[in-house]
């Protein structure tokens, strides 16, 4: 029976660095020639070429971004020129690509998280120009000349946005996917409460942006999902911050009344 691999011994021979990644990925022996049967020679040398390409960038210093940077020149490619986080940036991108992949992809922030990839969950929020978007529905092309901050943007070097504290200190997170664009969401909305701006709740209740009621936050905070349910700890931090008063924690105990010998419910007490 004829070897369906022996076209494989007449091909080119493999260089040094790609034997090496093969070795890397365990694939030896027979499964080396069933493998580059199947991927062909040619196919493998582009992969390694890529592979070798994003080892020697990281070597030499530069971003994982800039080392996965696709060699071949990009379909409808538009150039995009704003800032992020105060810093002007310029980047040539699909005109089809997003404002979250480009911020994850081109420019290695990767803080802003992709959740549902359609806009329901929240978060990737981001703020532009002073609002909230969505960054996995705006496409990087329209940023032109609009300055976006990211989570990476808020803190002031080692010091924490008041918004971020806020967040630790009230544990107003569990497993943290969610955070980055909670905490976007909830800076954005204390800047459009003090531009006045009104939510559903506000003009039903008819009350003040001064002062947000609960569920005035509830409301302007529901697109952006916990799947771990912190929503009254995140309630917590964003009061906090909005009126500038310290939530206090308050916890009923039960305890026996020592002179009655009766069990009694004993008022909250904060701690």
């Amino acid at each position: 029976m004829p070897d369906q691999f022996e076209d494989l011994r007449e091909a080119e021979e493999l260089s040094e660095d790609e034997e090496r990644l093969l070795d890397e990925l365990g694939i030896t022996g027979e499964s080396r020639r069933r493998f580059l049967g199947q991927v062909g020679v040619a196919g493998f040398s582009i992969f390694a070429m890529q592979v070798i390409a994003q080892r020697q960038a990281l070597a030499a210093g530069g971003t994982y971004s800039e080392a996965a940077a696709d060699p071949i020149s990009l379909e409808n490619a538009v150039k995009v020129v704003f800032k992020v986080n105060g810093e002007k940036k310029t980047v040539e991108v699909d005109s089809r690509m997003t404002l979250l992949d480009t911020l994850r992809e081109k420019l290695d922030l990767t803080g802003s998280k992709k959740g549902c990839d359609h806009g329901q969950c929240g978060a990737c929020t981001v703020i532009a120009d002073g609002q909230r978007v969505l960054s996995c529905l705006t496409l990087a092309a329209t940023c032109e000349g609009k300055e976006v901050t990211t989570i990476e943007g808020l803190a002031k070097g080692e010091e924490l946005h008041p918004m971020q504290s806020a967040f630790i200190k009230y544990d107003a997170f569990q497993c943290g996917y969610c955070t980055p664009g909670q905490i976007c969401s909830a800076v954005a909305l204390i800047d459009e409460a003090a531009r006045g701006d009104a939510s559903y709740v506000t003009a039903v209740e008819g009350g003040s942006n001064t002062k947000l009621s609960d569920d005035d936050i509830r409301e302007r905070m529901s697109g952006n999902i916990c799947r771990c349910g912190a929503y009254p700890n995140i309630l917590k931090a964003v009061k906090e911050v909005h009126k500038g008063e310290e939530t206090a924690a308050t916890w009923k105990f039960h305890r026996p009344d020592e002179k009655a010998g009766a069990d009694k419910e004993v008022a909250d007490e904060t701690v």
